[in-house]
């Protein structure tokens, strides 16, 4: 069978957990899912800490540091893939447009750097760009992923390098050209979210075709689209994401938990003749040194 890279984004920072109560919050239960979707065939755990008390994002470095280290002393193998995303919510007010409004979480590339460098996952996520995110928009400036994609290289990590519209895959290749990124370089296609590129085979292709020869790429669709596109990824030769972090429906109206939307990616992959990596073939195929222990 063909191997694929099968992550589950086990939670996010959205305003899910009203609509779905198996949403994971507390370190705990952020970790205990990870597992879980390790068990049930997922390669790679991608998290984000949400406060406890809130269910909202947190960037404290002590919530991670907890789920991680509840990942790390299980007896499940997973790769682990923090988030580097941080904060970078503004939304401006009408009133002084200059600064932001409620709602705006902002953070320095140093600061949203801080859980990576100072756990040191085999993996991370890297944003490549800024986007209109519904009212709000999510700021990446370019001088600051430069920061940010120095402090990953310094740290080992191996950054996936996430592009929600196409103007992103042009500043990811000029990461790389500038020599930011490095190996083969890990892209992630992050598709249909309100107003970036459009969850779509055709948007997948021209942004695959973007992308240097050498790399490594993945996609993911958001909502009804997960699937579909997960689907669509596998057979033109890409990773795939699946979990509550973008879509929090097993069916229509039905919640769902990570491991079952795990579980229906290997049971869509094993119908095409595919199957998940394990951890340790993945390690092994894109060269992940993990700075905690080893390859």
């Amino acid at each position: 069978m063909n191997k694929v890279l099968l992550t589950a984004a086990v939670t996010g920072a959205g305003a899910t957990t009203e609509k779905n109560p198996h949403v994971p919050v507390t370190p705990k239960e952020i970790a205990e899912s990870a597992i879980e979707s390790a068990k049930a065939g997922a390669t790679v755990a991608h998290v984000h800490a949400r406060d406890p008390k809130t269910g909202g994002i947190s960037h404290n470095v002590e919530h991670y540091r907890e789920i991680v280290d509840r990942i790390r002393e299980s007896e499940t193998d997973v790769i682990i893939n923090i988030t580097s995303g941080g904060g970078g919510d503004f939304i401006p007010s009408l009133a002084t447009p200059a600064a932001g409004g409620d709602g705006t979480d902002m953070q320095t590339p140093t600061e949203r750097h801080a859980p990576v460098g100072e756990l040191l996952p085999e993996m991370c996520t890297l944003d490549c760009g800024s986007t209109n995110f519904g009212n709000m928009v999510y700021l990446s400036p370019t001088d600051w992923l430069r920061e940010q994609a120095a402090l990953v290289q310094q740290s080992g990590v191996k950054p996936e390098l996430e592009c929600f519209d196409t103007g992103h895959i042009r500043f990811a290749n000029q990461l790389v050209k500038e020599g930011l990124i490095d190996g083969d370089p890990m892209y992630q296609f992050c598709l249909g979210i309100p107003w970036g590129a459009a969850a779509d085979a055709e948007t997948m292709q021209y942004m695959k075709g973007r992308i240097p020869e050498n790399a490594q790429w993945s996609a993911f669709g958001i909502g009804r689209m997960q699937m579909p596109m997960a689907a669509q990824t596998a057979m033109l030769g890409g990773n795939i994401r699946v979990g509550l972090e973008d879509n929090i429906y097993l069916s229509k109206g039905v919640p769902a938990r990570n491991e079952q939307l795990v579980d229906k990616a290997v049971t869509m992959l094993n119908g095409l003749d595919m199957e998940p990596m394990t951890p340790q073939e993945a390690r092994e195929q894109f060269n992940l040194l993990n700075p905690k222990g080893g390859k």
